[in-house]
Formats: C-alpha cells, sequence, structure tokens
C-alpha cells in the first residue's frame, strides 16, 4: 500500500479527498504552503477516523518541489492547487523525476489537452500522469461511456453544472472561470459564431430543482469529447443559483467583452464573500444536466437526458471523486498502472458510472435518467 500525497489538501477539494481516502485505509499526506492547516486537517481526520494514517507536510511547488516528494515517498501525488488555466506543467514533471504517479483536477482547457507533451516521459518510468481528474471530463466523459453504445452517431452533446448558492465554493475554481468571463473562447465544435465567457444565457430545467440560468463557460470537454466520441457539436454551460448573481455576472461580462480594462480574476476573494450575502435566498442544491441527441442503429432519432442531483451542500463532493478513486487504485495495486495505462493522459473514460456513483452513495444525491 502506497500513501497518497495532497497538494493543497485542506483546500475544497483536497480535504475531501483526503477524508475519502483514509476511509478507505489508504495513507495519506496533507501537504502545502501552511503546515499549521494541514496538521489542524490531519488532526481532525485522526480523531474523526481512529486509527487513520495521515500525516501533514510543508510543500511549496515552487521551490524544491523534487527533493520534497523524495523525501516524503509517496506513490500518488493529487495535486489540488488551482487555478489552473495558465499553470505549466512543473509539478508533474517533478513527479515524474521523483518516481511519483500524478493526477490533478484541472479544468483549464489547454492544461488538461496538453499533458500529453508529457506522454513520452511517464511511459519511459511506467507511471500515470491524469490531467482533468474532475467532473469535467471524468464525470462527463463518464456519463457518455454509458448511453454511447445506444447511438451510431451522438449530433450533440448539451450539458452543464449549477451549484447550490449555500454549497462551499473554492477561490481557486472562482478565479479560474472569472479569468474567462467576457473574453472570447476557443470555438467549440458545432457552435457557429464567436463565443465569450458567460454569455449565450439560457435556461436549464432540472429534476426537484427549480429552473437555473446558464452561460457558457470553457472546459477541456470541448476538444476532448468530439475526437472521443465523434460528437458533432459539444456545448458547455455552468450558472448560478441566484438569478441576481448570475445575471450580475452576465452584466459583467459584456463590461469585459467591449474592451473595459477589469481584471475580474484579481477579485475573486472580494466577489466569493460578496456572494455569500445572498446565501440567505438560496439553497444547499445544485444539479449537473447532460443532454445526448443523436441517432441509434435504426436510423431513429434518439436523446438521452441524464441529471444528478446533489443537496445540503454535497455537491463540492461530485468533482472529487475521480481523483478518489484513481489515487487508491494507483496506491493500492501496482496492476493499476497497467488497466489505466501508463504515459500522461486527460482522464477521459477512466472511470465508470457505477464506480463514480457507489463513491457517492453516502452523501444526499440522487441521479434521474430519461430516454425517448
Amino acid at each position: 500500500m502506497g500513501k497518497v500525497l495532497i497538494l493543497g489538501g485542506y483546500g475544497n477539494f483536497g480535504k475531501r479527498i483526503a477524508e475519502a481516502l483514509i476511509r478507505s485505509n489508504v495513507p495519506v499526506i496533507i501537504a502545502g504552503r501552511n503546515l499549521s492547516k494541514a496538521q489542524t486537517l490531519a488532526d481532525r481526520l485522526k480523531s474523526m477516523l481512529p486509527g487513520a494514517e495521515v500525516g501533514a507536510a510543508f510543500v511549496n511547488i515552487d521551490d524544491g518541489l523534487v527533493e520534497a516528494l523524495k523525501n516524503l515517498s509517496p506513490k500518488v501525488v493529487v495535486n489540488t492547487v488551482g487555478p489552473f488555466q495558465g499553470q505549466d506543467y512543473h509539478v508533474a514533471r517533478a513527479c515524474i523525476a521523483a518516481g511519483m504517479h500524478y493526477i490533478d483536477l484541472a479544468d483549464g482547457r489547454e492544461f488538461v489537452t496538453g499533458i500529453t507533451a508529457l506522454d513520452d516521459q511517464a511511459k519511459a518510468e511506467n507511471l500515470c500522469i491524469i490531467s482533468g481528474a474532475s467532473t469535467v471530463p471524468g464525470l462527463s466523459s463518464a456519463v457518455v461511456e454509458r448511453y454511447r453504445s445506444q447511438f451510431a452517431v451522438i449530433e450533440s452533446m448539451m450539458y452543464g453544472i449549477s451549484p447550490g448558492q449555500k454549497a462551499e465554493r473554492g477561490l481557486a475554481t472562482t478565479k479560474g472561470i472569472l479569468s474567462y468571463v467576457g473574453k472570447k473562447l476557443k470555438p467549440a465544435l458545432g457552435q457557429g459564431g464567436a463565443r465569450y465567457g458567460w454569455q449565450d444565457i439560457y435556461r436549464q430545467t432540472y429534476p426537484e430543482l427549480e429552473a437555473r440560468w446558464m452561460a457558457n463557460c470553457d472546459v477541456p470537454d470541448l476538444d476532448l469529447l468530439p475526437e472521443a466520441y465523434g460528437i458533432k457539436s459539444i456545448r458547455f454551460s455552468a450558472g448560478l443559483e441566484h438569478p441576481l448573481l448570475h445575471l450580475g455576472l452576465w452584466g459583467l461580462s459584456w463590461l469585459v467583452r467591449i474592451g473595459l480594462p477589469l481584471k475580474l480574476e484579481r477579485h475573486a476573494s472580494l466577489m466569493l464573500r460578496m456572494s455569500d450575502l445572498f446565501n440567505g435566498l438560496g439553497t444547499a442544491d445544485g444539479g449537473m444536466h447532460v443532454i445526448l441527441r443523436g441517432t441509434d442503429f435504426q436510423g431513429r432519432m434518439r436523446e438521452v437526458r441524464w441529471f444528478i442531483i446533489a443537496r445540503n451542500g454535497d455537491g463540492p463532493q461530485i468533482p472529487c471523486v475521480p481523483a478518489i478513486i484513481l489515487a487508491r487504485r494507483l496506491a493500492q495495486d501496482d496492476r493499476a498502472v497497467v488497466d489505466i495505462g501508463a504515459g500522461a493522459k486527460a482522464c477521459v473514460g477512466l472511470v465508470n458510472i457505477d464506480d463514480y456513483l457507489a463513491e457517492l452513495s453516502r452523501f444526499d444525491m440522487k441521479m434521474h435518467h430519461f430516454e425517448n
């Protein structure tokens, strides 16, 4: 049994991954630049789960990382230190140099699609270097994998995420989204005309929830899923539960689009605090939708609508699942490298939907699907 080191292990996602792994008896090292926070979380988890193997360590990803990794000697490193938009691959390269598997929760489009640049180095060391082990493309591809056999051709995939207003939100994720609000995005297959961040708004209905506003977001799936599954048209959106917040950000996107020199990501912390003022007007319930349309093998039109609804603030558990499953497999069994495949790759088709939902079974979530 190898150890898993979690960079940013006391953050919004890191702490959830740490708890899930130690519940599976996987030894964990909670690491980051704030040793006090790491130790506090380690102590809390030890008291919650007596006998758990969990430690804390100071690790600065920008200074002496290879040496620190070799000293701590984990088998797997999980990197939750975002935002990944604009980052390079020095953490993944350090893991290769130290002889360790690497997993991140990146959602930056260029970052995740570009991870294959490390493929030859990873294969030479028989290591798994996995980027995007999160909701997109980890869960989104798992849903497509489940239903792809029903389609001869998937003509379109329309999907998105809307967290609950009271659900815990991470600063890094917020910075990542704000970095492209109002800015021109890379093209998405089948979406004619220019796309801009947090524009093209529409209303999406969810089972159990009221309709939510949605808007353009930039994710690696827009490149990865059409290539993997032959999807002809793809659109991903995200939304905020409270209409005033969603439409307010939409308004700011127009100011950025017309050329005002706003650097919204610099104000992410302030904007998070301001959004918290609206918590009394929202819920802790969120959802994700995936709508696939195409033709079956008899040439008939087919549609699948898939939803997952998370209640009571459990939504942030969803992005953590691919990293939990993959880290556990790599830590527990050397043969997992053969199953996953050595090399550097995006997290497309690496986690199946049954395992995903099983990992979420202790939380307040429900899956719905409709076919016609």
